[in-house]
């Protein structure tokens, strides 16, 4: 008896918005080291924070629901208990907080040898941004949250499809919608008192979009982002309209989804900018890098500020808030070109791994592209086929 051979193994390549698209765009030496490479990064901090904040977030939301607490919580009763709990969480996966940025002491374990003050806990950047973002926005965030954590998937055709040659006719994408809000047509948004309400009345492409709709509700999708908010050119100022465009369509896709109106991503760094934001604030102002008005006040202080000197600088609530706050708007060109761009950036990953499957080295395959902050933070810049940073990292002070 003549036994058939086994077929080929046919796999569908998986891809995450955030953990693939979004890092291979970053760097795409630097995505092969610690996506595909699994190399995590030694000092985390913007991942780090990133799932910190998230988690942070979604617990208090919980907390908020279940037990009502009236706005404005105490940070060391109310939030530095959940802060703890993500702090667990994150460990576990081996993730641990930069010391200049969380506290690390924790009532369980009076874990204080790794802190230099006795004055246990600190309120450091992570927890002040953590208090900032669930005092400010939380008020008017959490009822207006229909979900949380929405897992989408879809499935696209695979660009550049090459017979024998590509892995797959298709590949998967994938992301986690942060939180979703469902609104009715007939909400009075110009008399709400509930200030994102009140920003989302004063966008006309957001009016338009509601008006040509056919249902009796809608949606709005949320994403938080642990930075500052990007300069109007910059790569992530577009990166971040594409993620929320794509996960426009993959919502839409989903039987229980309502039409999606606008996206709105929350820049929760703004609310207590460090003194390195406060820098690119300053030069995006300078510069007419920014969508944001700015008040007069504000301007001049921006304007005359010196970072040279070591002092904070302290800008109004509401311009922090107007640069913490974007929205996002939802349009079928916009999506049809969101995906588009994916679809290139998916192909010049599989175009990488293709390379590197087929005997190229690593260096050769991947490319080391990225703005100086992210070289700076690099764990692989020392041996990068950057030639201008590797050069540089040579260099004997």
């Amino acid at each position: 008896m003549k036994l058939s051979s086994r077929s080929k193994e046919y796999m569908i390549p998986e891809y995450s918005l955030t953990g693939d698209l979004l890092s291979f765009l970053t760097c795409n030496l630097q995505y092969r080291y610690q996506n595909k490479g699994t190399l995590p990064p030694s000092m985390p901090k913007q991942l780090w924070f990133g799932e910190f904040i998230h988690g942070v977030m979604e617990e208090a939301f919980l907390k908020w629901k279940n037990e009502n607490i009236v706005f404005d919580w105490n940070w060391l009763n109310h939030i530095r208990p959940i802060e703890e709990m993500i702090d667990l969480r994150l460990r576990a996966r081996g993730l641990y907080p930069p010391l200049d940025q969380f506290c690390p002491y924790s009532r369980k374990n009076e874990d204080k040898s790794k802190c230099g003050d006795t004055n246990h806990p600190h309120k450091l950047f992570a927890s002040a941004r953590a208090e900032g973002a669930i005092n400010i926005w939380g008020p008017d965030l959490f009822p207006l949250i229909s979900s949380t954590e929405v897992l989408l998937k879809g499935i696209r055709d695979m660009p550049n499809y090459n017979k024998g040659i590509s892995r797959s006719n298709y590949y998967g994408i994938n992301g986690i919608i942060d939180v979703l809000s469902s609104l009715k047509i007939d909400q009075n948004l110009e008399n709400s008192n509930n200030t994102i309400l009140k920003y989302l009345s004063h966008n006309n492409d957001f009016y338009q979009r509601v008006k040509s709709i056919e249902s009796e509700e809608y949606e709005i999708i949320i994403d938080y982002k642990g930075m500052k908010r990007p300069a109007l050119n910059s790569n992530s100022w577009k990166h971040h309209s594409w993620q929320i465009l794509t996960y426009a369509w993959l919502r839409s896709m989903q039987e229980d989804s309502k039409p999606i109106v606008a996206g709105i991503i929350f820049y929760l760094n703004e609310l207590v900018p460090s003194i390195e934001d406060i820098i690119s604030i300053q030069k995006d102002v300078l510069k007419g890098e920014t969508d944001v008005e700015i008040g007069k006040s504000d301007c001049d202080k921006i304007k005359n500020w010196n970072s040279d000197d070591g002092d904070y600088l302290f800008l109004s609530n509401n311009f922090k808030m107007d640069r913490s706050i974007r929205i996002v708007n939802i349009e079928d060109k916009s999506i049809s070109n969101a995906l588009n761009e994916f679809d290139i950036v998916v192909s010049n990953i599989e175009d990488s791994f293709i390379k590197e499957t087929n005997g190229f080295s690593i260096k050769n395959s991947w490319k080391a592209e990225a703005e100086k902050r992210t070289c700076d933070a690099c764990d692989f810049r020392s041996f990068c086929s950057n030639e201008e940073l590797s050069l540089k990292n040579m260099k004997v002070p």
